[in-house]
């Protein structure tokens, strides 16, 4: 077991490594510039899709609503990462982090954008009259490579099962206990029972439980943030002043470390927000659409909201806290510490901001995650595998709360970052369709084909 542990961990290392992360972020600025920054240029728009009504929508063909695959995404995407995640960068990267993770977000929209066109564009309608999509459908009509869209799906399933669903319930079963005192079995008997009543009901469950959880979450948790920040108002701009000069020297990390900077704010902004992974687009692939172009659209805006708002009031919280402890986080890491300092700066209840939000994020995810791996397994073994993986999920979701994880995570983590190759290759290879498909939404706007 030891040596298996080992073996992970190496392979792990190689998979988040550098070439990984320059391969992510460089499939974003690539794109960006293939797409003339459209990110900035229609985001507006984009955010009017998410939130603006839509007369004719519910005719165009899909199983959800623009908002509802959007916050289905988010279910998984906004976990622990906007909380623990944030912590380890600055951690281990120190205040300037927080500004990589900005930068990775802004070009990540673009590969987000990319994702959801080619979600879109290729998905089918399955034998149950629901839509499929996602890399592995992207990668096969779109490529024309079988086995690697077969590879995509077999290393989403594997992953579905400890990033989406163990780790998660350990994350809350570990945080009640700290918090409460309420033991672990009992948590997992609990969020099993909700997380069944969800997962059971298929996408259109999932997708309405994330569209009232994901809100409320995120609006609750960036509320509370804000409380601190006002609250301590005179620390704002000392705080992004350190932000800004440390991104650039290092002057934090031991050495003036500026890769360590650089690293950590971008591996934690990509652990965070998911771009170029391959998850979110295969709950854009469910949307309700007149054209690829919309929902690549409304697609982007989940990386702003993820990082440039949720990631940034934790980041901002976290580095306001550092100056206040005389330039140090101190000895703590992860949650813990932005329980700590949300405790501090807002007493009595700044810590239960951070508990909440890890509760409900990690519940959240679990629902999200369970979509994605129940995809990519009826893409490896067809619709009738559907119901046993959503059982097999369930349990896995009771086990993560009363088992140690360390071989799991490792596992999960590895095969999550190996999900995003063989999607980073569609998406360079297949970003004249992105563009084609761009030019035609616009040209179809320009005429009054679309609205």
């Amino acid at each position: 077991m030891q040596n298996l542990q080992t073996i992970m961990e190496t392979l792990s290392g190689w998979v988040w490594g550098p070439y990984m992360l320059v391969l992510l972020v460089g499939t974003g600025v690539f794109l960006s510039f293939r797409l003339l920054f459209l990110q900035f240029r229609l985001l507006p728009f984009a955010f009017k899709q998410v939130f603006g009504r839509h007369d004719k929508a519910h005719t165009h063909e899909g199983d959800i609503s623009h908002f509802a695959a959007l916050m289905t995404a988010l279910s998984a995407t906004i976990g622990t990462g906007n909380i623990a995640g944030v912590a380890t960068a600055c951690v281990l990267g120190g205040p300037g982090a927080v500004f990589w993770m900005w930068i990775t977000a802004l070009f990540g929209m673009a590969t987000k954008y990319g994702e959801g066109v080619l979600a879109v564009k290729y998905r089918i309608n399955n034998e149950k009259g629901q839509m499929s999509g996602g890399p592995m459908y992207y990668i096969e009509r779109g490529l024309k490579l079988k086995w690697l869209a077969l590879l995509f799906a077999f290393f989403g399933t594997v992953a579905s099962f400890g990033i989406g669903s163990s780790v998660q319930s350990n994350t809350v079963a570990l945080a009640v206990q700290n918090s409460m005192g309420v033991s672990t079995w009992i948590t997992g008997i609990v969020i099993t029972l909700f997380s069944a009543l969800v997962i059971l009901g298929g996408i259109k469950s999932i997708a309405k439980a994330s569209s009232i959880i994901v809100p409320i979450m995120a609006v609750g948790y960036v509320l509370g943030g804000l409380a601190i920040i006002l609250s301590n108002i005179d620390l704002v701009l000392p705080a992004l002043k350190l932000i800004f000069v440390d991104a650039f020297t290092g002057d934090a990390v031991a050495g003036g470390a500026i890769g360590a900077v650089i690293r950590y704010g971008v591996a934690r902004g990509v652990f965070s927000n998911e771009a170029g992974m391959g998850s979110a687009p295969i709950a854009a692939a469910a949307a309700k659409t007149d054209h690829p172009v919309r929902q690549g659209l409304v697609s982007m805006t989940g990386t702003f909201i993820d990082t440039i708002i949720v990631c940034s009031i934790t980041g901002i919280v976290l580095v306001m806290g550092y100056i206040v402890a005389g330039n140090s986080f101190g000895q703590e890491t992860g949650a813990v510490l932005t329980t700590r300092i949300f405790d501090q700066l807002l007493p009595g209840i700044g810590g239960w901001v951070v508990t909440l939000g890890i509760i409900f994020f990690a519940y959240s995810t679990i629902l999200g995650w369970c979509y994605y791996g129940e995809k990519c397994a009826s893409y490896l073994l067809g619709e009738k595998f559907v119901l046993p993986y959503r059982i097999i999920y369930i349990i896995t979701v009771f086990i993560g709360t009363i088992a140690t994880l360390d071989l799991v995570w490792l596992f999960a983590d590895t095969f999550n970052g190996l999900m995003a190759v063989p999607n980073l290759i569609a998406l360079l290879l297949l970003s004249s369709v992105i563009v084609k498909e761009t030019k035609d939404f616009i040209d179809k706007r320009k005429t009054g084909e679309l609205y």
